[in-house]
């Protein structure tokens, strides 16, 4: 069980114990608070997606073996009636950020996600993964191509692979999103938005205009959609 997983289940036991829930904020980035609509577990994914090679020290990064579990428990611990994702994240492994997305939008759970600073690359998925997505005015969404870093076989395969994978990423966001496939393909090979690579960058308003994000918000706009999530989910008997 990873340390985040256990930090779960404190939070859930100990929610009267200020110190502890400080701790588990300063910690792991997360915190379960109960609100007369419902207990909320609020997760950051922040920094780099870390995958199956470390990331350098001094990188911050999101685990995703961490991440994976603790989802795992969120969608059947009792405690927990929504969860509320906070993203400022570059990017990183492609395979562990859809792992971590497509658990997410697996969940029975009432989701909300806030896009604040960033959530580029790998990050998009993740930001449209939740029942409603949110972005600041000021959030950023980069959108290019799948890259890889390493050694790489110049062979049909190889290019095969990468266009295999890509075209599982567009599927994603545009089955969870309002943009269609064709729309995000174009974004994401644009060849005018960015310097020296192609691609696009989204803020907030442009972002929901595409149909890539729900709704411009900010915290109390994405904590007021989950508590009507987890009214309508208490509301179904499920």
């Amino acid at each position: 069980m990873s340390e985040q997983t256990k930090a779960c289940s404190a939070a859930g036991e100990n929610n009267e114990n200020t110190g502890g829930l400080a701790q588990q904020i300063v910690d792991f980035g997360s915190a379960l608070t109960r609100t007369p609509h419902g207990s909320v577990y609020c997760l950051t994914i922040i920094g780099q997606i870390e995958g199956h090679s470390n990331a350098p020290d001094q990188t911050k990064t999101t685990k995703y073996e961490h991440v994976l579990p603790l989802l795992a428990k969120l969608e059947e611990a009792e405690e927990v009636d929504g969860v509320l994702f906070l993203l400022n994240t570059v990017g990183g492994d492609v395979e562990a950020g859809l792992a971590i997305a497509e658990l997410i939008a697996g969940m029975t759970k009432p989701t909300v996600s806030i896009v604040l600073g960033g959530s580029h690359s790998i990050g998009v998925p993740l930001a449209v993964a939740a029942r409603r997505s949110f972005a600041v005015p000021s959030a950023a969404m980069t959108i290019h191509p799948v890259r890889m870093s390493g050694t790489v076989i110049a062979a049909p395969q190889t290019y095969s692979y990468f266009q295999r994978l890509q075209e599982r990423i567009v599927a994603f966001v545009s089955g969870h999103s309002r943009i269609s496939a064709e729309d995000f393909q174009t974004l994401m090979l644009r060849k005018d938005d960015m310097a020296a690579d192609v691609g696009s960058v989204l803020y907030g308003e442009e972002a929901v205009r595409v149909g890539l994000i729900d709704e411009v918000g900010g915290l109390s706009d994405g904590l007021q959609c989950l508590y009507r999530q987890i009214e309508q989910y208490r509301g179904t008997g499920d």
